[in-house]
């Protein structure tokens, strides 16, 4: 095991592949010039490969006792193909304040992965988020984790939520298009007003001068956001009085203004051209530099010369569906000015759903049939499928936020975006207006100029300056890092061999060597569900203090998140669904707690010893001493100075090894020999010894001795106390969808209830080479409407969804 994992050569050949993708520009004057920003781009984003996660949950409204369902799909950044680097999801649910609730790993491969929250009567009612992110991810910043609304309510304890304040206490937020205010030059402003929760509020507004004359009115269009134009005249503060439906007002400044300066402004210079426009009143002006990318890949790089205003003409074609950032720089090569234009993706799934009949009675079996055509630019109608089919009512509406959506819109976007589908509607003006605005009032970039320039300079004579990053991606497994330090100083500590096991089977055991900065990484495999980890160092270091990080990000998201949309007044329909799902959890727990095992090597780390030893075979001995001297033919017992050591035969040249061997019990390394002599060997169901040197990572042992009690669980030895104990979740097992079927008269006639408000939930549907796929499920005894959700992703990175709704009525039609 390495200190650190290495990058495959796969990876780095995708990542290169990535690169000559991307480099395709539309260069303008002076191609050679527009190099220094293009170069620097593409190398960064050559080290920085981006990654998004979309996760479709079973449903978006809970009750406390019943389980979360989940599907992770996972893809690259840039193209949204499915990639197979990361291994490792990390999910959690978030309170109000941003403090995790419940937190869990799955693994990932190509297909996603998948998993499931049971939620304990211990969660109080209330809007959660749930987040998703990988190792990577975290180097970046917590806004391009994929996150969620979901609604909990706890039947057992009183909503008691606090009524609203009848004042305008609202968010009130000024977007300058470009990014700033110039004195003298035309602008155009967007605005989000949002009240406590987050939702937009519909608003009228005024916009003030110094001497109070109204220079613009205006309206919001969409979810409280909108525009307005002006031209700032002076440097003094202006003043926006905003109104709300019911007369309610405030008063807000604008940004600060400058004297000198940038400004762009985007518009639709025809169907097919945009028009940016650039202003400027800075001293000398020379030329501004246009960068155009869509999603890190290069679109548009040109260069034009500047004195007060210029302009640049982009075709639509040469840019990438969904979300592009349009970027001006000065003569300096520095960015003034960003835009974002959204350009509506043509490569999506048309999936559509039918069900063999419009209602149903209870437990009665749902023919259904999926069928999914890509679009002329795909190649395959093969798509991998998430279904969930479940009653929506009073409590429960469909869930919000599809993965074309999640993909190609929102996971571009800080913030909370309020009804994503709105902006997915069949385009019209309107529309249009709305996705503008959007794209005004939430202009970002998943990167900082500064590193991506930085990152370019001194290409030319191979020094370019790497990214530093602080998480690896998780290659093969979980990476469980930690470090090293002085108790005293607190200073890290560097050249210190530590090991790291959690005692069972199979016999797994990883060791790392702390870096300059006191650093420790382990690349740990085969960890599913709860561990007792053990961590140490050899006794000569043991003064030294270990310390293993949460594995879930810090970052905090912003703590604003809609009140729980249920009161008292739903108390029948709340009871009545919290007592279908007891009757559920009573009468059919055990086959629905079902989980699926994942195949795992059993063999021990160190592969098939040279010996190996079954003690039940032989004459038991009451002390270990006379079962290693009679029995053990590959370990030498010794006293050096009043203490036993363990010295391992070196076969091949039928020597005793002079430097000691590794000893082990269960996988966890012990270093007190006169301990392993008076341990019971009653206890001991075999021994294993690797009679050679066996290079481990960062370490050569000379020999290996294993001794594996019988219910691998260290059996009362006792260990160093020194050593660093510490409980680690370890990959969710997959657990199964249980759902009962009624094919027979006998299981029809079951006077078993059967409350299920979720009818069908499945992760992984396939569809054949046609694009369709066919599933059954039955009814229960909850009469309502059932919608049918589902989310899709084909291996060319096409995305779609679609939902249709049945009804169950009590009786046969």
């Amino acid at each position: 095991m390495m200190n650190q994992p290495v990058m495959p050569s796969f990876i780095k050949t995708f990542l290169n592949s990535l690169l000559l993708l991307g480099s395709v520009c539309s260069f303008g004057q002076s191609p050679a010039s527009v190099g220094t920003l293009v170069q620097p781009f593409d190398t960064y984003r050559r080290q920085a490969l981006p990654e998004k996660l979309f996760v479709h949950t079973d449903q978006s409204f809970y009750l406390t006792g019943e389980t979360l369902w989940f599907k992770v799909y996972y893809v690259d950044g840039t193209f949204h193909q499915p990639v197979d680097l990361s291994k490792v999801a990390y999910l959690e649910l978030l309170d109000q304040q941003g403090a995790p609730v419940l937190q869990t790993k799955v693994t990932l491969s190509s297909s996603g992965g998948n998993g499931t929250f049971f939620l304990p009567s211990s969660v109080n009612s209330g809007t959660y988020r749930l987040r998703a992110y990988t190792n990577w991810m975290k180097n970046f910043d917590a806004a391009y984790f994929f996150e969620k609304k979901l609604t909990i309510v706890n039947p057992f304890k009183r909503l008691g939520l606090p009524l609203l304040r009848e004042t305008a206490n609202y968010d009130i937020q000024f977007f300058p298009e470009g990014g700033n205010l110039v004195q003298g030059i035309f602008s155009k402003v967007g605005f989000k007003v949002s009240d406590r929760a987050g939702r937009g509020v519909n608003v009228r507004g005024w916009l003030l001068n110094g001497k109070n004359d109204t220079l613009a009115r205006f309206n919001s269009h969409k979810f409280g956001i909108g525009n307005f134009t002006f031209t700032p005249s002076d440097t003094a503060a202006y003043q926006v009085i905003i109104a709300d439906s019911i007369g309610r007002s405030v008063t807000r400044t604008l940004p600060k203004i400058y004297t000198q300066g940038y400004a762009m402004r985007l518009e639709e210079a025809s169907a097919d051209q945009l028009k940016i426009t650039v202003n400027a009143n800075v001293a000398t002006p020379s030329v501004v530099y246009l960068l155009a990318h869509t999603r890190q890949v290069i679109d548009v790089a040109e260069v034009r010369p500047i004195q007060r205003e210029t302009t640049f003409l982009i075709d639509k074609k040469v840019l990438g569906d969904g979300i592009s950032h349009l970027t001006v720089f000065d003569a300096d090569r520095k960015p003034v000015c960003e835009r974002l234009y959204f350009k509506r993706p043509t490569q999506l799934l048309n999936i559509s759903l039918k069900t063999d009949q419009a209602s149903y009675a209870s437990r009665t079996k749902v023919a259904l049939t999926t069928d999914v055509q890509a679009s002329a630019a795909t190649k395959t109608n093969q798509a991998s499928l998430s279904m969930a089919v479940y009653r929506i009512d009073s409590l429960g509406t469909a869930a919000s936020g599809t993965i074309q959506s999640c993909l190609w819109m929102t996971s571009d976007l800080p913030g909370v975006i309020e009804s994503p589908e709105y902006y997915w509607q069949p385009e019209s003006a309107d529309v249009r207006l709305a996705t503008d605005n959007l794209m005004l009032t939430h202009g970002w970039r998943r990167f900082r100029w500064e590193d991506v320039l930085s990152s370019g300079r001194g290409a030319s004579s191979g020094n370019a300056q790497q990214p530093a990053f602080r998480f690896l991606p998780e290659f093969n497994g979980p990476i469980v890092e930690g470090s090293v330090t002085d108790p005293s100083s607190g200073k890290p500590v560097s050249n210190v061999l530590t090991y790291l096991a959690a005692a069972g089977k199979p016999v797994r055991m990883y060791v790392s060597r702390s870096d300059s900065e006191g650093r420790i990484r382990f690349e740990v495999q085969d960890f599913y569900g709860p561990k007792n980890l053990i961590v140490q160092t050899n006794p000569a270091d043991s003064i030294n203090k270990l310390i293993i990080d949460n594995p879930f990000s810090t970052m905090v998201p912003p703590v604003r998140l809609p009140e729980v949309p249920v009161n008292e007044s739903l108390t029948d329909q709340l009871v009545s669904r919290s007592v279908s799902m007891q009757l559920q959890n009573t009468y059919w727990n055990d086959q629905a707690i079902q989980y699926r095992y994942p195949l795992v090597d059993s063999t021990a780390f160190y592969g098939k010893p040279r010996e190996s030893y079954l003690l039940d075979a032989y004459t038991r001995f009451p002390r270990m001493e006379e079962v290693l001297r009679e029995y053990i033919l590959g370990v030498m017992p010794r006293k050096k100075q009043g203490h036993f050591q363990l010295h391992v035969l070196n076969e091949p040249y039928r020597e005793i090894f002079d430097d000691l061997s590794l000893v082990m019990i269960d996988g966890v390394p012990v270093f007190d020999m006169d301990k392993v002599i008076e341990f019971s060997p009653l206890k001991i169901k075999q021994i294993d010894v690797v009679t050679n040197r066996y290079l481990f990572g960062p370490v050569m042992f000379n020999g290996i001795i294993s001794l594996m009690t019988y219910k691998n669980d260290l059996a009362g030895f006792p260990l160093d106390p020194n050593l660093l104990k510490l409980e680690y979740d370890g990959l969710q097992l997959q657990r199964e969808f249980y759902s009962p079927r009624y094919d027979t008269a006998r299981q029809l006639e079951s006077r078993l209830p059967d409350g299920r408000t979720l009818l069908y939930w499945n992760p992984n549907l396939q569809t054949n080479a046609t694009g369709q796929s066919q599933v059954e499920f039955f009814t229960s005894d909850q009469p309502g409407t059932y919608l049918i959700e589902v989310n899709g992703l084909s291996k060319d990175g096409s995305a779609g969804s679609q939902r249709a709704t049945f009804v169950v009525k009590n009786t046969p039609k």
